[in-house]
């Protein structure tokens, strides 16, 4: 199918490893032009390199520290143009509120609650201004389905879902479309760390985060790809009356008895 994404420039954010990379992938295989975002350069120029090596498409790449405002206004100077904004860097930790320090949660969400709120400032005007645009917020299913010890990321996660909603609901009357997709366990470094958090809470014992990912939905982790594929289709004309929603990617989890 052709999502109709040829010559499209997509930024993606955390976009050196996991949902990010699979994303820069997906939308490269659909002919965009690709700007990859991450902290760490040496690591972000890498992933580059294996979408160059599969793709066509112009691949270009920016690092910076999406946790501090200044950097993201030069991420928006220096990336020119954008038609698809792709917020998914982030990386809160797991622990119960009386585990973490203020200075934690303050960290934690200038990169992936604040980071996501900037640079959809900084999109949403420049696309108000030419009619069109979309930004996709990848933010996780801890946010519909909150736990005490994941007490930092489910709160910020729905802080996100209520952004999203409320900035989509009023975006479309500038043609520009704002959603977002819930993730839930996904095969990255990131399920891995929190598992290991998880199972040292449980039994003092991080090697044993492999119990923590049983009874899984279809028996399985969700695979990066297939969240890229829902933001490229989400993202395409052919989803073209979808703003303000949240897909949940959770193979019914959230429902399962």
């Amino acid at each position: 199918m052709d999502l109709k994404l040829n010559g499209k420039r997509v930024l993606v954010t955390g976009a050196s490893k996991g949902i990010g990379l699979a994303c820069a992938e997906v939308f490269a295989a659909e002919g965009a032009e690709i700007v990859m975002v991450a902290r760490d350069a040496a690591r972000l120029e890498a992933a580059a390199a294996g979408v160059r090596a599969k793709q066509q498409g112009p691949i270009t790449t920016i690092a910076v520290d999406l946790s501090k405002g200044p950097e993201r206004e030069r991420l928006w100077s220096e990336a020119g143009a954008i038609d698809i904004l792709v917020n998914n860097a982030g990386a809160i930790p797991g622990g119960g509120l009386l585990d973490l320090s203020m200075d934690t949660w303050e960290d934690a969400w200038s990169l992936k609650v604040m980071g996501y709120i900037h640079l959809t400032k900084l999109a949403l005007g420049a696309m108000k201004d030419r009619g069109t645009g979309i930004i996709v917020n990848v933010i996780g299913m801890a946010g519909r389905s909150p736990r005490y010890g994941y007490v930092c990321g489910a709160t910020g996660n729905a802080a996100l879902m209520a952004f999203t909603g409320a900035i989509g609901g009023k975006s479309q009357e500038w043609g520009v479309r704002v959603f977002g997709i819930n993730p839930a366990a996904t095969r990255t470094d990131r399920i891995m760390s929190l598992s290991k958090q998880r199972a040292q809470a449980a039994f003092g014992d991080e090697s044993r985060w492999e119990e923590m990912l049983t009874d899984l939905p279809l028996g399985r982790l969700i695979e990066p790809v297939e969240i890229a594929n829902a933001a490229a289709f989400l993202a395409s004309p052919a989803c073209g009356y979808v703003s303000g929603a949240i897909l949940d990617v959770d193979g019914g989890g959230a429902f399962k008895g």
